[in-house]
């Protein structure tokens, strides 16, 4: 049972001006108003009520009342009773429901029907409509929500604070940049020295990528509540973003003396000298926020990531310490897939493989192992099981546009064209501008041994497009441009493209690209090898490599 907090005077007024009204409304009522004697109880009761079981039986009385007759001033009454108590119902559920994960949905349920009754009652109920949307969020029924807020905002045109709370909230839920620049604006202008308010704009303009304006904002709500350290690690995180590390790091010190017991700017600074590359302090902070709190995982997981990107990398010390991550929490999903990727990074590719098998049994729907391990199958040349790993992660997620890739550029990578053109087919449907699909998808239009697949004009402008995407400096795009012309007996053009690729090779490329260059200077165009072996089909190996990098590079 739920005990409401103490009436405060105004509603110990308000509950004063009801007796009074009952007992005018008393001695205007007609005999026949069988009702009445339930009114009674339920404005007693109403007075006295002091838990949620009581505020039930001053509805029960309530609608009773209703249900048996009243004269026309009580039935006014009544109403308003009923209204004022399935609000104050529905409020205590509302604010347990958001405190209380465990029993939310049950809890949010009810919240939502006296809410939701009382607002079909008296639809001016601002702040009722306010924690109906937030329920529906909760409900993840962001219609119902995007309604509600709606009607709060045009209901709170007296209430500034109320209405700009209903602002702040559509912005959280409309996906339209303008339409939430615009709430968060309007809610500013309402309350302009609220100091949540101003920050919450500032988040949204760091989102956007409006730096200078989101520090504006930010500095303003230090300036309207200086002891709140959540504004001086989101202007850290700016600063960092803005590669202003310096700056960033005193901002977090002061973050640091507003919370000396807490770990979170310590974790902070680690992160802007991570991205320094300064891994000496970031494991220097993390060690010290792992002494005032040895038993957070998040942490031993981030100093483990600092480990494994140190030069040379500790792989030693970052499995300990996702060792230990699992100790403090069996089970940790990012964990275990933490500990396959080490392990996976130092070499041990079998057990990395046998560790992310074991996970993907337990949880067969866990795209990012999956995907992780297919990776992994990539890196043993396991293409089947790559292949097969990724045509599971479709049948669920049937138009995954970074699976569907990497099946495509696998199906590329041992020579089964047939299969990459349909998978290439259904990406350049879902982004027509993604220059890696657009290259492999003409490499092989351009190159396939096999007759019927070739189509060297189709993939002419695809080529072209994706060299205009990357600005004509990728060897491998250069080559496909080359080997596109080549196709349609245009050798004068892919000579000059093909020693474009040349020049723009790395040392590792450049042997491969020379050999096509002959190629087309003797009058030939390029072919695909199909024998489904990697090593003999390097044109496809290194085509679909430079477009989309796999295992360790996929991960940076």
């Amino acid at each position: 049972m739920y005990s409401m907090p103490r009436p405060a005077c105004a509603r110990i007024l308000g509950v004063l001006g009801l007796l009074l009204a009952t007992a005018v409304a008393c001695g205007q009522a007609r005999p026949e108003a069988s009702g009445q004697d339930d009114l009674d109880k339920a404005t007693e009761a109403k007075l006295n009520a002091k838990t949620l079981k009581d505020l039930d039986d001053v509805i029960q009385l309530c609608e009773s009342a209703q249900k048996k007759g009243l004269d026309k001033a009580n039935a006014k009454f009544a109403r308003q009773m009923l209204t004022s108590t399935l609000l104050q119902r529905g409020t205590a559920k509302a604010r347990a429901a958001f405190e209380n994960p465990l029993a939310r949905p049950a809890l949010r349920r009810q919240a939502l029907d006296d809410l939701s009754r009382a607002v079909a009652i008296d639809p001016d109920q601002p702040e009722a409509l306010l924690n109906i949307a937030k329920l529906s969020i909760l409900e993840e029924n962001k219609k119902r929500a995007l309604e509600s807020l709606d009607q709060a905002i045009r209901r709170s045109a007296n209430a500034p604070s109320l209405c700009a709370k209903a602002l702040l909230l559509r912005a959280e839920v409309v996906d339209d940049v303008a339409r939430r620049r615009a709430d968060l604006d309007e809610a500013v202008r309402l309350v302009p020295h609220e100091a949540a308010i101003v920050l919450a704009r500032g988040l949204f303009l760091a989102d956007i990528g409006e730096f200078d304006k989101a520090l504006a904002d930010i500095d303003k709500a230090i300036l309207l509540a200086p002891d709140r350290p959540t504004a001086y690690d989101l202007k850290a995180q700016i600063l960092a973003r803005q590669k202003k590390y310096s700056l960033a790091l005193a901002v977090l010190e002061k973050s640091r003396a507003l919370q000396p017991d807490s770990i979170a700017p310590l974790v902070q600074q680690a992160r802007v000298y991570s991205m320094q590359s300064n891994f000496r302090d970031a494991l220097r902070v993390l060690d010290e926020a792992l002494k005032m709190d040895p038993k957070e995982p998040a942490v031993l997981l981030f100093r483990a990531s600092v480990y494994q990107e140190k030069d040379p990398p500790q792989y030693d010390q970052a499995l300990a310490d996702v060792d230990q991550a699992l100790k403090l929490r069996p089970g940790m999903v990012m964990a275990m897939r933490m500990r396959a990727t080490i392990l996976a990074a130092a070499g041990k590719l079998a057990p990395a493989v046998a560790e992310l098998e074991k996970q993907c049994r337990a949880s067969p729907k866990d795209v990012v192992a999956l995907t992780q391990l297919a990776m992994l199958y990539a890196a043993q040349r396991a293409h089947d099981k790559e292949i097969a790993t990724y045509t599971a992660i479709l049948a669920e997620n049937h138009d995954d546009p970074l699976v569907l890739r990497s099946r495509a550029d696998a199906y590329l990578g041992i020579g089964k064209h047939v299969e990459a053109i349909a998978d290439y087919e259904r990406l350049v449907k879902v982004d027509p501008n993604d220059p890696g699909v657009l290259n492999n998808f003409a490499w092989v239009l351009a190159t396939s041994p096999i007759d019927k697949l070739r189509n060297g004009r189709r993939a002419i402008p695809m080529a072209n497009d994706a060299g205009r995407l990357t600005e004509y400096k990728q060897a491998h795009i250069l080559s496909t441009m080359a080997a596109a012309y080549a196709e349609t007996g245009d050798f004068k053009t892919a000579i000059r493209w093909s020693e474009k690729a040349v020049q723009a090779g790395d040392e590792d490329e450049r042997s491969a690209l020379k050999k096509e260059l002959e190629t087309y200077k003797a009058g030939k165009p390029v072919r695909e090898l199909l024998t489904g072996k990697e090593e003999e089909s390097k044109p496809a190996k290194r085509k679909a490599k430079s477009a989309a990098p796999t295992g360790a590079e996929a991960k940076k």
